[in-house]
């Protein structure tokens, strides 16, 4: 099987001292960088909002950050403003090596659709384009790293499992938001899905 490591979001805002800091969420640089030449592909995922996305809750008066709303997508977590299209907090980790990168998928740039997945939008039917920039180069076989396991990488490679694809997870090099109970949810969604939970050290 032709394999891509697929890196998701390791942005600024999602690091320490960022708009939507993920805990630790710097420290899967390293790890990362360190994985990527064990990998014939390398794709990037980066969230890139423009101003006043409907999943800021900025958006919404009165709302709260990390409060819900319904959207006509379903249910929507109420984000503080991050990633915005052109900001620092928009740009990779400085550290992250994104020198090997072959293709960089930027998602939840339609102002009134959330896109955690690199697959799919939050409608789960918006395609991102990934799955067929895929197949067109022959990848069968995919392993997520990043921010944040229990949204953006859970969904990512729970879609990637849906679409075909043989989907493993390194779990050291990804990091948690875990909020209401959001990281055992993921776990149990990953497990159902098929996705496999491997060691950093199988690629190493």
């Amino acid at each position: 099987m032709t394999s891509a490591l697929v890196v998701i979001d390791v942005q600024n805002d999602f690091c320490p001292g960022g708009a939507l800091a993920v805990p630790d969420g710097d420290a899967v640089v390293p790890l990362i960088n360190r994985l990527m030449p064990a990998f014939p592909h390398v794709i990037l995922t980066q969230d890139w909002h423009p101003p006043g996305h409907a999943s800021f809750a900025s958006s919404h008066p009165g709302a709260e950050p990390m409060s819900l709303t319904e959207m006509p997508y379903g249910p929507q977590v109420l984000w503080p403003d991050h990633c915005v299209q052109g900001t620092e907090g928009a740009a990779f980790h400085p550290d992250l090596d994104t020198t090997r990168a072959e293709l960089i998928v930027r998602k939840g740039f339609r102002r009134d659709i959330d896109s955690y997945s690199a697959f799919l939008e939050n409608d789960h039917e918006t395609p991102t384009g990934l799955a067929g920039a895929l197949k067109e180069r022959g990848i069968t076989e995919l392993v997520m790293v990043g921010l944040a396991t229990d949204f953006c990488v859970k969904d990512s490679a729970v879609d990637g499992m849906r679409l075909g694809f043989s989907v493993g997870l390194v779990e050291a090099a990804c990091r948690a938001i875990d909020v209401n109970g959001s990281l055992a949810q993921a776990h149990q969604a990953l497990k159902d899905a098929g996705v496999r939970l491997i060691e950093a050290e199988h690629h190493l």
